[in-house]
């Protein structure tokens, strides 16, 4: 497994590109200082033991629940317990949790492809890329997905794809409920093509995940149930992920050029953090903390909040805009730039 040491690159890169390179030095020494760069294993261990212990009670419920409409509400609360998989994987594979790369793999490997279906090694590689340039076309593989973040991209729309593109912000949310497919799709695409380091140990855990998951559900269902709770719990999982990735880029700065700002820039202008309480901060799994997230990936999740604020400081001594808005707020202003931008599409086109 290859990760990607982001708080070494930026390093590097800010020094060779740019006089600037020793403002992201000052910053860093300033958090490692506070002590906000090591690790917090008791924060995580209480958190992997909650997040299992509910996904235990989850499907015990499941199985004492039985052949029953009432699995729905089941099927709700497992694709909320996934998502917490989810972060928990995240944060492994940006080396938070443990020491050790790993420990940190074998915890990912867990969480990922064991617990929730989605191949660990794939998505490390695919979000080191994003994190390297963040909101960037061509370079970040976030930016070139379903949605166009600016008019430039939705442009080379083509077909159905236009079709998304001009109505982009009304099918953003319908679109959501397919993402926990899309995850699993890419997941068994790059493991079956061996594009993971450690592709073998991947297959066996999602064949288990996979097999596991669709016989509990058919055994214990009856087929038409067994449907409706795939759909449900699959659906609002890959939703909430979208809700939870939603606030973080959409509608902020789009760069077109890899490298054309140093690491600093690059990465607080291209992100939004989201305000709120302890419960927002469980809820987006710390990704709420978006801009510290991104200056400092290893940083471990409980440590982003305490970070915020020499961040705050550290940008406005030096000039940099610092976006930070409510929850409701951040859902508004992405989906303003979505329809922004798909209205491109309305206007007559070049003869």
């Amino acid at each position: 497994m290859t990760y990607l040491d982001l708080d070494n690159v930026a390093s590097g890169d800010t020094a060779k590109r740019s006089p600037r390179g020793s403002e992201y030095s000052e910053l860093v020494r300033q958090v490692r200082q506070a002590g906000l760069l090591d690790r917090g294993l008791r924060y995580y261990a209480v958190r992997i033991v909650v997040t299992l212990g509910a996904l235990v009670g989850g499907w015990a419920a499941f199985l004492l629940i039985g052949d029953s409409w009432w699995q729905l509400g089941t099927a709700v609360f497992l694709a909320a317990v996934f998502a917490q998989l989810a972060f928990l994987g995240h944060d492994a594979g940006h080396q938070q949790v443990f020491r050790t790369k790993q420990a940190n793999h074998l915890l990912g490997m867990i969480c990922g492809n064991l617990g929730i279906g989605v191949s660990i090694g794939w998505w490390t590689g695919n979000h080191n890329r994003h994190h390297a340039n963040p909101n960037t076309e061509g370079a970040d593989p976030d930016a070139m997905g379903v949605l166009a973040f600016s008019g430039e991209r939705a442009t080379t729309g083509r077909g159905f794809r236009r079709f998304i593109f001009r109505y982009q912000a009304w099918l953003f949310f319908p679109l959501l409920l397919l993402e926990g497919g899309s995850l699993h799709n890419k997941s068994v695409r790059a493991v079956g093509q061996r594009a993971t380091p450690h592709w073998r140990r991947e297959a066996v855990l999602l064949a288990v995940h996979v097999v596991g998951y669709l016989a509990l559900v058919f055994l214990v269902l009856s087929p038409g149930k067994a449907l409706a709770f795939i759909a449900i719990q699959q659906g609002l999982f890959g939703f909430y992920m979208g809700c939870t990735f939603a606030p973080n880029h959409k509608g902020m700065e789009v760069l077109h050029t890899p490298g054309a700002l140093d690491f600093l820039r690059r990465q607080v202008l291209t992100s939004r953090n989201v305000r709120g309480s302890w419960f927002v901060d469980v809820a987006l799994g710390g990704l709420n903390y978006q801009i510290e997230h991104h200056l400092f990936p290893s940083m471990p999740r409980p440590n982003l909040r305490h970070a915020r604020p020499i961040v705050i400081a550290y940008c406005a001594k030096i000039g940099v805009p610092y976006c930070e808005t409510g929850l409701f707020e951040s859902y508004a202003q992405a989906l303003r730039h979505l329809n922004t931008v798909g209205k491109t599409l309305a206007a007559p086109g070049p003869s």
